[in-house]
């Protein structure tokens, strides 16, 4: 009989200006869970101790790492110089001690995909692409005879991902359930796909304004990749 052996924490990104969309994940085995939560909380209580984050601040890697959002309660002096904050700096310095996290996790696999589309056709493309996502999964869970679950960031409103589910074959599905959706702002686990998602959109779409992230996916991720990287879809 199958055995559960996936749990599989997914979060977008992309440019809908260039039609470009990207999913990220995070997974790992059930026996993993406690202990790759636990790494992350050490990090968060770190965190906390040292530069006034709390831990139930959402890290939101589009907003921290560009300086938007005052994740802080207690501003570093590092990072403060003529009397000026300088929250950008401070944000990619949380997200790289974030990444690095994620690269020394026991039993943690990152992965990602891709597919570009046209930029007036971006929802439709988002569909295409977590379709051809879950499809790969059911597909990997047929070679190895075992079920996971998905797990995606948002309040279930967005219909699509629910009718790509429930467009698989009962009696052959791998996938237990639609995806079931968590409030990031409650989730540790959707925040460190977060961070997957970003971080390969990065790597992916490079621009001036993105560049002290693009080889972060490489030197952080890639080895937590079976695939070492984001792969099109």
């Amino acid at each position: 009989m199958p055995g559960l052996d996936r749990l599989i924490y997914v979060d977008d990104s992309g440019r809908p200006q260039s039609g470009l969309v990207v999913y990220g994940w995070i997974e790992f085995a059930p026996d993993r869970w406690a202990g790759i939560l636990r790494d992350w909380l050490e990090l968060r209580k770190r965190l906390w101790r040292e530069s006034g984050i709390p831990v139930t601040q959402e890290l939101h890697t589009v907003d921290y790492v560009n300086g938007r959002g005052r994740i802080s309660r207690k501003f570093p002096e590092r990072h403060r110089h003529n009397g000026v904050d300088y929250w950008k700096d401070f944000g990619r310095e949380v997200a790289e001690e974030c990444l690095e996290t994620l690269r020394c996790a026991q039993g943690l696999r990152v992965g990602a995909v891709y597919r570009n589309g046209l930029p007036e056709e971006f929802a439709q493309t988002r569909q295409q692409a977590y379709t051809a996502l879950v499809s790969r999964v059911e597909h990997e869970l047929e070679q190895s005879n075992s079920l996971a679950m998905i797990f995606m960031d948002g309040d279930g409103s967005d219909s699509t991902y629910r009718s790509t589910h429930r467009a698989l074959k009962l009696d052959k599905r791998r996938v237990i359930e639609d995806a079931i959706h968590l409030d990031s702002q409650q989730s540790q686990l959707e925040q460190m796909a977060d961070l997957v998602a970003w971080s390969a959109n990065a790597y992916l779409d490079q621009h001036d304004s993105n560049q002290f992230a693009q080889q972060w996916y490489e030197k952080y991720l890639a080895e937590r990749d079976p695939a070492r990287g984001p792969q099109q879809i």
